[in-house]
């Protein structure tokens, strides 16, 4: 008899009530103050803990323990060591120490660092996070462990993510105390990630180069049909489909891991899965394995998972909604409006942070969500421009506009909005739809962050928004501190940050281009690509609030700026020499040979038949005029890279890459896709949109 999913849900974890069950109550206490306060661990407890997870590990098969890490690659890491050690009679026994549970010493050599280690430095260190859960995954005992190099610096994205998170709990802590309120023992920021991905059928993945060694479609001209029907979003789950969502959900849970909905996306083969909230640190490790585990399960079902933001030309790509809000120890959420004139202070308090944060840090919230990937992506009709901006809805920008200008609120109460003084209305979570063209929208007790790629972290944005809010909260509560008269202060804070700030809220139609004009003249950053965004990062401003907060110092944003700018580079590098193999290799020789085929074909009916048009020559010098085309603008692709060789500046190159690689890339894709539509299907050399997108039966 199979397992329910409450008795399935998370029995792969070593989860808090496990921990009960089976440590001594006294340990199970220290190790929950670790947990819920940040205390330190001494040995001894740590010992009781880690024998206690031995224990539980081999009765669920697992042999082997690793320190399971994320360094700035934006993947996983683990290093597995077995349980076994030798004891002085020469038998094996099985031990795992306090020691080794919180401390690794993994070669850190070969992980991305940006000058923060010398290459003669190859040590790094893991230590536990006992804020996460461990886990066994493929018969290994999983530890969520930060990592650090032999310097002390944070070589990884946990490190810098639960900085952020203390950063905002401080602040945070120091507001609710204005309002009286001495309860909270914690804030915590609260995530809940939105993943989308394709479905291909193996088969067909595997002729292809590009998705291979890319994770997209280089060349492909559209199909017959895309998704103009608009007939596959929220459509009925394709039976193979559904036999792998259920695979998925069953690993995921056992995990713990809280995966809620699934359905398809707009695009053909495009799917989501969305999970409930949960703590950002614990967010974040969860949609590292939830990527994992949505590309192994997929091959055990022959097919392919593509995680990257723009898969295909002319086809939605993939996003990853990142569901960001505060909430605190004691079960409220800050960002929920709330029915009374106290929560409604509270609340517009923390808006007006996060709309004040939006506006000062716009560069910062684009370039966390910079890839050569995501720019293909952002602006394309499917994900919001690359202008920072924040929707409200209509209801809420009202009592804004009425709290800035004195004025009475058009709602159910005709009072002055004046914050505190006078009675606040009541007003609906989400009066208004969702705006799916806003990159920055708030959605009722929450902000989608809806920028972020498919196939990027969520550490990255999460670290940006958490200390940006951090810093505002900190300004707030050093004005309203020193204030005589808190009710009047509280009301000309949140008066004048909404008359300072108020260009960043913008409800229409981002994809509209008078947004572009109008972004413009209100002064807001349009960052188009990876190389515009990512050099912001190192800006004197930027890096003091990431010192201010501790959440990142100079060496480690600077080595950040190093890995990202360099990652652009490589990923443009290896996108072009697969271009030119597929060309010189595939393309090119296949329509070379159709051309040979009809060539002889016209060649025999002049000599039959007397014709005026004649289908064969028509498309042959046709096809002709386009291999030349693309013969060229291979040869000038080739050029680019050749000359890109001599520049040694990863910085110079970024720009050079931007400017000159990617319209080269554009040049020869253009004629490519053009001779696909016209030479025979058991000729072109790999298969098309057409097959990738619907072949999936």
């Amino acid at each position: 008899m199979s397992k329910s999913i409450t008795e399935l849900f998370g029995e792969l974890v070593f989860d808090e009530d496990t921990m009960e069950q089976r440590l001594p109550k006294d340990t199970f206490r220290e190790l929950q103050k670790t947990m819920k306060e940040g205390r330190s661990l001494n040995i001894k407890i740590a010992n009781a803990v880690a024998n206690a997870m031995k224990d539980w590990a081999l009765e669920h098969g697992a042999t082997h323990y690793t320190h399971w890490f994320q360094p700035m690659t934006g993947v996983t890491a683990e290093k597995h060591d077995g349980f076994i050690n030798v004891n002085g009679k020469g038998k094996v026994i099985l031990e795992f120490s306090g020691k080794e549970l919180i401390k690794g010493e993994p070669d850190a050599s070969s992980f991305p660092n940006g000058g923060l280690r010398a290459t003669f430095e190859a040590r790094g260190y893991t230590a536990w996070d006992p804020t996460s859960y461990a886990f066994i995954k493929n018969n290994v005992l999983c530890i969520p462990t930060a990592f650090c190099s032999y310097s002390g610096h944070a070589l990884d994205k946990k490190t810098p993510l639960l900085r952020s998170m203390e950063a905002v709990n401080k602040q945070a802590l120091r507001i609710l105390k204005l309002f009286g309120n001495e309860t909270v023992k914690s804030v915590k920021t609260t995530v809940g990630p939105e993943q989308e991905y394709f479905l291909v059928d193996k088969k067909f993945y595997e002729q292809r180069k590009d998705l291979i060694y890319t994770g997209r479609t280089l060349f492909g001209a559209p199909s017959p049909k895309g998704q103009e029907m608009e007939d596959h979003y929220f459509g009925t789950i394709k039976s193979r489909v559904q036999e792998f969502m259920n695979d998925l959900n069953n690993e995921l849970w056992k995990l713990g891991i809280l995966a809620k909905t699934e359905h398809n996306e707009v695009a053909p083969a495009q799917h989501e899965l969305a999970p409930i909230f949960t703590t950002t640190n614990i967010a974040t490790d969860h949609n590292q394995l939830t990527m994992e585990l949505i590309q192994r399960i997929a091959k055990k079902h022959d097919l392919v998972a593509l995680l990257h933001e723009k898969p295909f030309e002319g086809i939605n790509g993939s996003g990853k909604h990142n569901n960001w809000s505060l909430s605190t120890d004691t079960g409220i959420n800050l960002l929920e409006p709330g029915e009374t004139p106290h929560e409604n202070a509270q609340f517009l308090l923390f808006l007006c942070a996060v709309l004040k944060a939006a506006d000062e840090h716009q560069d910062l919230l684009r370039l966390s969500v910079a890839t050569a990937g995501n720019d293909h992506r952002l602006g394309a009709n499917e994900a919001p421009p690359a202008i920072i901006s924040v929707f409200l809805g209509d209801e809420l920008t009202e009592i804004l506009e009425a709290i800035e200008n004195d004025q009475p609120y058009d709602g159910k109460e005709k009072e002055i909005m004046k914050v505190g003084a006078h009675v606040l209305p009541k007003f609906a979570k989400d009066a208004t739809d969702r705006n799916r063209t806003s990159p920055f929208a708030f959605t009722g007790n929450k902000f989608e962050f809806r920028m972020l790629g498919s196939s990027a972290s969520i550490a990255g944005c999460n670290i940006v928004l958490n200390t940006a809010i951090a810093d505002e909260l900190k300004q707030f509560a050093d004005v309203l501190e020193k204030a005589p008269d808190f009710t009047s202060a509280l009301h000309a804070l949140i008066q004048g940050t909404i008359k300072e700030h108020k260009q960043i809220i913008f409800n229409g139609n981002g994809y509209d281009e008078s947004w572009v004009e109008e972004a413009q003249k209100r002064g807001l950053l349009n960052l188009k690509t990876t190389p515009d965004a990512l050099p912001y990062f190192i800006k004197e401003n930027n890096i003091e609030l990431f010192k201010r907060h501790h959440v990142l110092d100079e060496e480690e944003v600077t080595s950040r700026y190093e890995i990202m700018m360099e990652e652009y580079v490589k990923v443009l590098n290896i996108e072009a020499l697969t271009m030119v193999d597929m060309a010189k290799k595939e393309i090119l020789p296949a329509v070379s040979l159709y051309s040979k085929r009809l060539a002889e074909t016209c060649l025999m009916k002049e000599k039959l038949v007397s014709q005026q048009q004649c289908y064969e020559k028509e498309t042959l010098e046709k096809m002709t005029q386009l291999l030349n085309k693309a013969y060229q603008a291979l040869t000038h692709l080739e050029s680019i890279l050749e000359t890109s060789k001599t520049i040694n500046d990863f910085e110079q190159l970024a720009f050079f890459y931007r400017d000159n690689l990617i319209l080269a890339m554009n040049d020869l894709r253009e004629p490519c896709d053009e001779l696909e539509t016209m030479t025979a299907q058991d000729i072109w050399p790999f298969p098309t949109y057409g097959k990738l997108l619907f072949g999936i039966i």
